[in-house]
């Protein structure tokens, strides 16, 4: 388990599992399955770069009575860890006492491997011999077929050639062909980093770091799924001797289930019962309190009627009968004036009746809503109507519809009641789905400090945020009466 963890480069894990041996090591009686272990464990401390560990382990694995082969393996690996220390004259002095093993001679690979070792050894120890020893080394395991062996090699070369571009890229490119064809996909990256890092196309230098970052990519994928699948075997099969305790527990578990769902169930019938309870009690509670309301607003609309009628009719119908009683009616002038005061009230009459009534039709909303701002165009006053056929009217929800009716309106009685304005002007606007309605007058205007809305006005202002608009009233004395509503779409 410990060598599969190692070969799908689980180092940790490998570790672990290897490290769980060493209680049964005294009990084995072929020390080489002991030696397996130690290299096992001296490998991994190698890779996760823990030097010092990994010479314990190969030491004890050095002094064990095993294969000669073993032996030389385990002071092979001990040399390794010296070059890594950058320790180059110890470990020299381990690989040319291997190479001059006579049956070690006999295996290519291994040998040429050594030869390798030394000529790296002699470069870093700036001795002229190394060349030689590479040369030797790539003549072997170019016979035997060694492309891994070829790509380390070629690496060291590409190292000691550092100070010639040309042949130091050439190396490169060797190392790079021959562990890809090899696989070893580690030294492989490492070859094609120093490719990336000292080429001078710009072009070949992008297409590498974009092959650098998916070969990473890939590798890590691969070795995280084979970690994710060691880990799932290990935990599969401790689960599965867990498992038969937990059937056991089960049916107890199962029979106390069955019990508390009768309980919970009999809890659920109350709860339902008690909620549709609550759900009448409820529902007759906001019938009866919406009945209410209907009966609340009818008072106050017919109080507001009433009102109007006092404040819009009953005075001018007053003087209109004083004026008949005390003027002579024969006169033209006082007929023609009896008339107008007559078509006044009229015109109040019918306002009043198109306010109070609910229904305002779709298909001529724009014409009724131009006809009622009409009847307050007269000779004194000049009133000015901006954008109203803009408006898509039809788009627009019916309540929001006859809310705007109701405020123009408003604001129209209260500039004929109380503003002496010339002058009107009433603009619609649409802008960011938003009805905008400005109106303006040049009447008398209000002292903005002490402005009190009253009756219609508060009622309009009440209207507009029941509706979710704005509403923003503007006057000072002398200068007239703004108002600016906001209405959503």
């Amino acid at each position: 388990m410990a060598e599969i963890q190692q070969d799908h480069e689980d180092f940790i894990g490998s570790t672990k599992t290897a490290t769980e041996t060493i209680p049964y090591l005294n009990k084995i009686k072929d020390p080489n399955d002991v030696w397996n272990i130690y290299s096992v464990l001296g490998r991994n401390y190698y890779y996760i770069y823990d030097y010092p560990n990994a010479i314990s382990y190969y030491s004890k694995a050095f002094i064990l009575k095993v294969d000669r082969i073993n032996i030389l393996e385990a002071k092979n690996n001990i040399a390794t860890i010296y070059i890594k220390q950058h320790k180059y004259n110890d470990a020299l002095q381990i690989f040319l006492s291997i190479s001059k093993e006579k049956f070690l001679q006999q295996k290519p690979t291994y040998y040429s491997k050594i030869l390798n070792y030394i000529g790296y050894c002699y470069f870093k120890l700036q001795n002229p011999k190394a060349l030689s020893f590479f040369e030797k080394s790539i003549q072997i395991k170019s016979q035997a077929k060694d492309e891994d062996g070829l790509g380390k090699t070629y690496y060291n070369l590409t190292e000691y050639y550092k100070n010639n571009k040309a042949l130091s890229m050439k190396y490169a490119k060797l190392s790079y062909a021959n562990y890809t064809l090899s696989g070893n996909i580690d030294d492989r990256l490492l070859a094609l980093k120093f490719i990336i890092e000292n080429t001078g196309s710009a072009k070949e230098q992008k297409e590498k770091a974009l092959l650098y970052i998916k070969m990473i990519d890939s590798i890590y994928e691969i070795r995280q799924k084979a970690k994710n699948q060691f880990a799932k075997m290990k935990y599969d099969s401790r689960t599965e001797k867990e498992e038969n305790l937990k059937l056991k527990a089960q049916k107890i578990k199962n029979e106390l289930q069955l019990e508390k769902q009768e309980r919970r169930n009999i809890i659920s019938y109350i709860i339902i019962i008690l909620t549709l309870c609550l759900i009448t009690i409820i529902y007759f509670y906001l019938t009866a309190r919406m009945n209410r309301q209907k009966i609340e607003a009818t008072y106050k609309s017919e109080t507001r009627i009433s009102k109007k009628l006092h404040d819009e009719l009953a005075n001018d119908v007053y003087h209109t009968l004083a004026f008949v009683e005390n003027r002579n009616l024969s006169s033209e002038e006082n007929k023609n004036h009896l008339l107008t005061k007559l078509n006044d009230i009229y015109s109040r009459t019918r306002n009043i009746s198109k306010e109070n009534n609910p229904i305002l039709s779709n298909q001529n909303y724009t014409s009724q809503l131009k006809e009622m701002i009409s009847k307050f165009n007269t000779s004194n006053v000049n009133l000015l109507l901006n954008g109203l056929d803009t408006i898509p009217w039809d788009k627009i929800d019916k309540i929001k519809k006859i809310s705007v009716y109701r405020a123009i309106q408003e604001l129209l009685v209260n500039m004929k009641k109380h503003s002496e304005a010339s002058l009107v002007g009433i603009t619609f606007k649409e802008k960011d789905n938003t009805l905008i309605i400005i109106y303006t007058d040049n009447g008398k205007g209000v002292d903005s400090s002490k402005m009190i809305l009253k009756n219609g006005l508060h009622n309009m202002e009440n209207t507009i945020h029941k509706i979710h608009g704005e509403i923003d009233i503007n006057s000072d004395l002398g200068k007239g009466f703004k108002v600016l509503i906001k209405l959503p779409l």
